[in-house]
């Protein structure tokens, strides 16, 4: 497959890497289609009230005897408020039309509707569609929110965890030089005669295993790069490829963010912004709209059908003006009713009961999400504050080893201290400096876990 190389030699931060996995990850441009598939679908609901043309003709010629041409073409219009139009014109001609088939020479154009009386005259199944394909854009923007909220944590946690790796690697190569100028120095002083030939060798071994040391810290930043390399992609799905040295940004150093109160905030309006919490509430609405809708089948169905009927185009056919009124309503016309009602209407009853069981399961779901999302809101923040409260004590440690390392140069340099005591205060110093950078990553990687326990990450 294609890969892209990254250019060399930038510094790569945490929001362009970032901004570079929204934009460009397959999981994120999924997660991005949510929103095209909810406007789909509100688009096929509000299909139901479209305006539709329809019509047929049927004919039977037999024996070289016209027995029929039956015609009818028209428009029909469905309404939001439940009744249904229709504007027809019907035709016939033949010899062997039913009675009641037989209509005017001109044609007959029928102007009518169709009402639901009870049930469906409030509501229905076509409202009931467009409500819920309406939802459907507050599921899938929630859904959208979550794929992002997780992405963008494994992402996050992937570049701390290079930076760490990168960090470690320059400390283990400047030990390494430090290493190599004192071994030259140990070796100078051996051959003035100031220093014992063990003491070359001792700065030998140190020169080795800070070589050791490196070796391995540079596998786990190639290590890490592979990890990062995953989130990267560029259009059209092509992976790319990181090419070293492209750096990090510095782990840092100064005073951290106060986040009490943004924690705070998050907990308290955790109903409309974290995205799971927003995902149940909208079901509830659903929910809500299904046992509006099984209300409405509790209600005996009765629909009235009226059409007026035109002789021609002349609906009224009177030569009276002051009877034409009336001859529209009461001398051409057609209609008929529907009535329909289950005894015992246990389908009926069943449904609505089944809905409202889903609605108490709903809300159980709610508050056990919910208490769930405070708990690691609150569990994340915690282990914060002492990964925070660890990483102002070693930075107090990595100062005093400093200090420590320093004065024993010093003594080194007047020949009061050995190479086995610089080099003990060195390997002290290392350790300290490398448990700073784990507790300076770790508490990156914890403040993208809080924003992510509260739903926070990603836009």
């Amino acid at each position: 497959m294609a890969q892209s190389p990254i250019v060399e030699g930038e510094i790569f931060t945490l929001e362009q890497f970032l901004g570079w996995v929204e934009a460009h990850h397959p999981v994120a441009r999924q997660a991005g289609l949510l929103n095209r598939f909810a406007d789909a679908e509100l688009m096929k609901a509000r299909g139901a009230f479209d305006p539709k043309l329809f019509g047929y003709y049927d004919q039977k010629s037999f024996d070289n005897k016209n027995y029929y041409q039956i015609g009818e073409t028209g428009v029909g219009v469905p309404t939001w408020f439940g009744a249904d139009f229709k504007v027809s014109y019907n035709w016939t001609d033949g010899i062997f039309l039913n009675d009641e088939e037989e209509l005017p020479a001109a044609g007959q154009i029928v102007a009518g509707f169709n009402m639901p009386l009870l049930r469906g005259m409030m509501f229905d199944e076509r409202r009931a569609q467009v409500q819920q394909a309406e939802l459907v854009a507050q599921f899938n923007e929630a859904d959208r929110r979550l794929i992002l909220n997780d992405l963008l944590l494994d992402a996050t946690e992937s570049y701390w965890n290079w930076v760490y790796a990168y960090n470690e690697l320059q400390t283990f190569i400047e030990a390494l030089e430090l290493a190599r100028q004192r071994f030259d120095i140990t070796r100078e002083s051996y051959y003035q005669g100031d220093k014992p030939a063990i003491d070359t060798l001792e700065a030998l071994t140190q020169i080795q295993m800070r070589q050791v040391d490196s070796s391995d810290a540079q596998v786990l930043v190639d290590n890490a790069l592979v990890d990062l390399s995953y989130f990267l992609w560029y259009e059209e799905a092509i992976p790319l490829k990181i090419v070293a040295p492209l750096q990090p940004e510095q782990l840092p150093i100064a005073a951290y963010p106060a986040y009490a109160n943004q924690v705070q905030v998050w907990l308290q309006n955790l109903e409309t912004i974290h995205p799971d919490l927003i995902a149940i509430r909208t079901k509830q609405t659903e929910l809500e709209i299904k046992e509006r809708l099984k209300r409405e089948f509790l209600k005996p169905q009765l629909d009235i059908e009226y059409n007026l009927l035109s002789d021609g185009l002349d609906f009224v056919n009177s030569s009276n003006g002051d009877a034409q009124l009336m001859a529209l309503l009461t001398d051409n016309y057609k209609w008929g009713v529907t009535f329909n009602f289950p005894l015992f209407l246990r389908k009926e009853r069943a449904g609505l009961d089944l809905v409202r069981l889903e609605q108490q399961d709903t809300q159980l779901k709610f508050a056990a999400k919910e208490l769930d999302i405070e708990n690691k809101i609150v569990m994340n923040y915690q282990l914060l504050r002492t990964v925070e409260q660890q990483v102002d004590l070693n930075q107090e440690l990595v100062a005093n080893y400093r200090a420590l390392l320093e004065a024993e140069t010093e003594k080194f340099r007047f020949g009061e201290s050995s190479i086995f005591l610089l080099n003990n205060r060195e390997q002290k110093l290392i350790e300290a400096q490398l448990k700073l950078l784990k507790f300076q990553a770790e508490y990156r990687k914890l403040l993208a876990k809080v924003e992510w326990a509260a739903g926070q990450l990603g836009s």
